[in-house]
């Protein structure tokens, strides 16, 4: 896979900080990840990497808020080598100031290979039509992506968080943490999501209307008439069981 990694060291005079540097990792020069830590661990001083993370809405055994990769190698060989190069080139960037490291041809533009799994979703008065995932060279994953209906019409966002600032109207700005980084690469993604929605959706909806068609037989003429016959012949079987009353003579 071809991948470039740059790091950003945390510069803080506060010993207790034990985040030592954040990392962007650009796919291909089409994708990239930003908010992956490096931490120092409080216990043996050891090094290690976080993925981007959000606050879930389950919560643990001890009653505390779950948290969740954003985003996250999906398997553990690409995982190891991905971690490792991170760290080296944190080591690299320490000791000779070498911020930078690329991890095959990332001196061109090497779109990666991708695939996308869409869920529709059916709450009322809610405008997020679906919630999916992103498959990069199906090694890495990408979570909470979601298709919403605007004003003017479907569109894609992106993972993101919450920043300090506001916009003009005074509502809180949001930073994408994942997202393409070439108008071309974005434009074939989005697609790719919102026709993954589409075909997820007329999936779902053939199945519902199969699902209602075998609840709910559908009975012909022929099926009527035999059942009209079946009624007359209980009708008449009842007429002659029951006694005729004799009147009394005079």
């Amino acid at each position: 896979m071809n991948y470039m990694i740059k790091i950003n060291v945390v510069k803080t005079t506060n010993e207790e900080t034990k985040v030592k540097a954040f990392v962007n990792v650009v796919f291909g020069n089409s994708f990239k990840i930003t908010n992956i830590s490096i931490i120092e661990n409080s216990e043996n001083g050891e090094l290690f990497v976080s993925m981007p993370r959000y606050r879930s809405s389950e919560l643990g055994e001890d009653g505390q808020p779950v948290y969740k990769d954003v985003c996250n190698p999906i398997t553990k060989e690409f995982r190891e080598e991905l971690y490792t190069n991170i760290l080296t080139t944190y080591e690299k960037t320490i000791k000779d100031n070498v911020a930078v490291m690329t991890i095959g041809e990332t001196d061109k533009v090497v779109e990666p290979k991708y695939s996308v799994r869409m869920h529709p979703l059916d709450k009322e008065g809610s405008n997020v039509k679906a919630v999916g995932q992103i498959y990069i060279e199906d090694s890495f994953i990408i979570n909470n992506i979601n298709v919403i209906e605007g004003k003017k019409g479907l569109f894609v966002t992106m993972p993101s968080y919450k920043t300090k600032k506001v916009d003009e109207e005074g509502k809180a700005v949001y930073q994408d943490i994942c997202y393409p980084v070439t108008k071309d690469f974005r434009d074939k993604l989005f697609a790719s999501i919102l026709d993954g929605y589409a075909a997820e959706r007329d999936k779902a909806t053939i199945e519902l209307e199969k699902d209602q068609e075998t609840e709910l037989p559908f009975k012909g003429k022929d099926e009527s008439k035999e059942e009209t016959k079946d009624e007359e012949k209980t009708d008449k079987a009842q007429e002659e069981k029951t006694p005729t009353k004799k009147g009394k003579k005079k």
